[in-house]
């Protein structure tokens, strides 16, 4: 089973939904870079359970516990592990799963693939495994920040059929953490608070879309061919619980234009910058990224387990009906917002290390 993401930047997780713990460990981490487990826990309370009405009342405070690779407020150049432990693991609240299939969930695939599965809050196909993500992520975001001066954002755009109204080039993290379902605009957010707390006093669950802005990126980040910088986004986005999609710049917008309407024309500034005049390509051409904010949506779909009644069957193929027990999120959205944002500072932290690689040598005077 492949727990790990990147290349220079490198992160394996660890740990199930109701065992003793989850983290990560990070390697590639440059040394020297100030941080602490304070950093950590700004993001880790974003996605923890428990904040509001809206998510799982599972109580997990999830501290952080960085056991290596910091010494003295620095990093320092050599793996770093961090562990949150599970404080408010009940197993015993899943005994009605062990043998029975939740429908669109992992249990059926996870036992068709190992034959022998965690049904105890489904082990690491609960979006507790993102516990570890998130902490990378924000070790990834203070170097991104230190180094480059780059800011990642993400927003809950849309739930069900309620779609929010943005300015991208103006959201701010204030906006966002304004109102519990992480939507900058206040009109739409009222509206999915209700629709949220609807689905669920009826036992149902709502999908949606997380958008997110990567603001300060230099051209240039991104492998040609296969390790594309769109390409490997969307990989790690898609690796997301409940992920089912993802759009880079105009997404399918884009297959409605003409390449005349499309195309981001070029500009020279008053500096001697090359920018484009817009931005349907999401700051990236070719897999490569050409100076502009980079954007990508990810859509969601509605939490798998839920309270009402569904027909499945058993692990002994007998069919059966099932209302799912415990703690569940009615809609993953709210708290997917920091995972978004993780996988988006994981992955441009790696290229960031990559491009700095290969350019060890100066520019050439003249070009061939």
């Amino acid at each position: 089973m492949s727990s790990s993401l990147g290349t220079l930047f490198r992160v394996t997780t660890f740990g199930e939904s109701h065992g003793p713990g989850v983290g990560v460990v990070v390697d590639g981490c440059p040394p020297r870079l100030a941080i602490d487990a304070e950093d950590l826990q700004r993001d880790l309370d974003r996605r923890r359970p428990g904040q509001s009405r809206l998510v799982t009342q599972r109580d997990e405070a999830d501290r952080a516990e960085i056991l290596s690779g910091v010494f003295a407020g620095y990093t320092t150049g050599t793996p770093i592990a961090v562990l949150v432990r599970n404080a408010d693991h009940n197993p015993a609240a899943y005994e009605h799963l062990r043998d029975v299939y939740r429908p669109s969930h992992a249990d059926f695939t996870y036992d068709a693939k190992y034959g022998f599965r965690d049904w105890q809050g489904g082990g690491r196909a609960s979006a507790r495994e993102t516990v570890g993500r998130v902490a990378a992520g924000a070790i990834a975001r203070r170097l991104l920040k230190t180094a480059a001066g780059i800011e990642v954002l993400g927003w809950v755009q849309s739930v069900a059929d309620i779609d929010a109204e943005v300015d991208d080039s103006a959201v701010s993290l204030e906006d966002i953490e304004n109102h519990p379902t992480r939507c900058p605009d206040p009109a739409a957010a009222a509206l999915m608070s209700e629709a949220i707390e609807n689905a669920r006093r009826t036992g149902d669950s709502l999908g949606g879309t997380v958008t997110c802005i990567a603001r300060g990126v230099a051209a240039g980040l991104g492998e040609p061919v296969f390790d594309k910088l769109d390409a490997d986004l969307a990989g790690a986005l898609m690796s997301l619980p409940a992920a089912k999609g993802v759009e880079i710049g105009s997404g399918f917008a884009g297959t409605k234009m003409t390449g005349l309407t499309h195309n981001d024309p070029f500009e020279a500034t008053e500096a001697g910058l090359t920018r484009t005049a817009g931005n349907r390509s999401g700051g990236i051409q070719g897999g490569i990224s050409n100076g502009e904010n980079i954007l990508t949506r990810v859509a969601f779909k509605p939490t798998a387990t839920i309270a009402s009644e569904q027909k499945t069957v058993t692990r002994d193929g007998e069919e059966t009906t099932l209302a799912a027990k415990g703690r569940h999120d009615p809609c993953v959205l709210p708290r997917a917002v920091p995972m978004v944002e993780a996988m988006v500072l994981l992955t441009l932290a790696d290229h960031f290390l990559r491009q700095h690689a290969i350019n060890v040598l100066p520019m050439l005077d003249e070009r061939p």
